[in-house]
């Protein structure tokens, strides 16, 4: 039978001692009460605790739009490399093999105009001339020009450097095997400069990351190789590292013949007359081949800045800050892909998006857009900008524009590049690197100003992300804005 009510034994433990007096009573009652408020007390401070400690941690989400090749991935890891130097100093050397597979493809485009131009001359002698409707006929083929005249050194050059070929195909597998675009034919390594569909006439289809976290998933699986444990795990860490032995063997093999192609005088001659800027183009490396096609190379922070993993789709990358201001708070930065066929994929991204950084970049002033040759780029930028600050799920959204690419502008009014000549409306100004600056940056701000639903702050910065130091000093003034915008937000301002 159980124990009666009144005899259990918690009720009788907190039950008052039957020969209290009323003094003890009131005692025991009013420190009951203040044990009572005590426990209030700092049951409310740890719920206010709580509550700004969820706010605090709360995700700062930057969004990242842009054409492609506007330098938003540049930007990415110039945040971590600032922001996140641990998992920086991680990565590192994993880029070893996107820097050389950049380097591989800077001396098999070159080689691709070699052969076509050597093709379409000897095309020209026999009276068969290729079919050029769809892409370009080469300058070098115009009547006021002469034929270059290359030598037989051009073509031991092209057979001392045909291992590079099967190179890139071995450097693309150990990066990502299915990471190719449909719509792109890959390299042919029986005749690799061959036209075999309208597609490949217009140079080699540039390898792709498809994936949720793009260049991370690269990085990812090269380190996995490099520390299996297991018996299995093991043997494929002995393959990755006789595979990277024989890549390395060969590179360094190829090294004297890259420079001395890219060096060559009839061979600028040629880029020139084709109207190919190599070196303008992201992920250039071949000037410095001397230096990374060598047995003890280890990428340097400027090597990853500038290294070329082209992205589909939209990308999410996230960074836990041990450096700055923002220490211990995650950034969750989303790059949201720059082609027009990809751009249907942004709404969604937008509704909770702290801060969007828009990247134009103003050096392709004078350039068509890859997918859409009807269309000039910096164009495309306003009419990308003016969408933006219209977008009525972007009205409280802080605004951050990066005016990208300031070098190469400048190099190329250096070069005697006029922009009036693509760009009417800049009239008669000075074409130089200031004036032109002031000029866009002008124009970009009354777009804002007539497109924004509602008023609000704009940051515009003239940048150069390849430039990992003036960047940084971006970079900070970035973070402030954001920090102060994100923190007036989650009401702790």
């Amino acid at each position: 039978m159980g124990r009666p009510l009144d005899e259990d034994p918690l009720t009788l433990a907190l039950a008052p001692p039957p020969d209290e007096t009323p003094e003890q009573r009131q005692a025991r009652e009013a420190a009951e009460a203040e044990a009572r408020r005590v426990s209030d007390e700092i049951d409310e401070l740890l719920k206010k605790e709580r509550e700004q400690e969820k706010k605090k941690k709360r995700p700062v989400k930057l969004l990242l739009l842009g054409q492609s090749e506007s330098g938003k991935t540049a930007t990415l890891k110039n945040f971590q490399l600032t922001y996140s130097k641990r998992e920086w100093t991680e990565e590192r050397a994993s880029w070893r093999g996107v820097v050389y597979l950049n380097l591989v493809r800077n001396v098999n485009q070159i080689l691709y105009h070699l052969v076509r131009e050597m093709s379409d001359r000897t095309a020209s002698m026999d009276g068969n001339s290729s079919d050029d409707s769809i892409e370009e006929v080469p300058v070098s083929r115009a009547k006021t020009l002469p034929p270059i005249k290359f030598k037989e050194k051009h073509r031991l050059l092209q057979q001392r450097l045909a291992p590079l070929i099967s190179l890139q195909k071995d450097l693309e597998q150990r990066l990502g095997a299915a990471a190719m675009e449909m719509t792109t034919s890959s390299v042919n390594t029986a005749a690799p400069f061959e036209a075999s569909s309208p597609t490949s006439r217009r140079g080699i289809s540039e390898f792709s990351i498809n994936s949720s976290n793009g260049w991370k998933s690269a990085l990812d699986k090269i380190r996995t190789l490099r520390t299996g444990r297991s018996g299995v795990e093991a043997e494929a860490l002995k393959k990755a590292g006789d595979l990277e032995d024989e890549l390395v063997e060969t590179l360094v093999s190829c090294r004297d013949a890259m420079k001395e192609l890219y060096e060559d005088t009839i061979i600028q001659e040629m880029l020139n007359r084709r109207k190919v800027r190599i070196e303008d183009s992201p992920g250039f490396f071949l000037n410095d081949a001397e230096r990374i096609a060598s047995w003890n190379y280890q990428p340097t922070d400027d090597d990853v800045i500038r290294a070329r993993l082209r992205t589909l789709g939209v990308q999410e990358y996230k960074f836990i800050f041990d450096h700055g201001r923002a220490v211990g708070q995650e950034w969750q930065m989303y790059d949201v892909g720059g082609t027009r066929s990809s751009r249907a994929a942004w709404s969604p991204y937008f509704e909770d998006g702290n801060v969007l950084m828009t990247l134009s970049p103003l050096s392709p002033f004078d350039e068509k857009l890859a997918e859409d040759k009807r269309v000039n780029r910096l164009e495309d930028s306003y009419l990308l900008w003016r969408s933006v600050c219209a977008n009525k799920l972007l009205a409280r959204t802080q605004l951050i524009l990066f005016l990208n690419k300031c070098d190469l502008l400048q190099a190329k009014l250096q070069r005697g590049i006029r922009i009036r000549d693509s760009v009417p409306s800049f009239g008669d100004r000075k074409n130089d690197l200031s004036t032109a600056t002031k000029y866009f940056q002008q124009h970009f701000k009354e777009i804002a100003k007539q497109s924004s639903i509602a008023k609000r702050n704009l940051f515009v910065h003239l940048t150069s992300v390849i430039d990992t130091r003036s960047t940084a000093i971006t970079l900070g003034a970035v973070e402030e804005n954001i920090l102060r915008e994100h923190l007036r937000r989650a009401d702790l301002m």
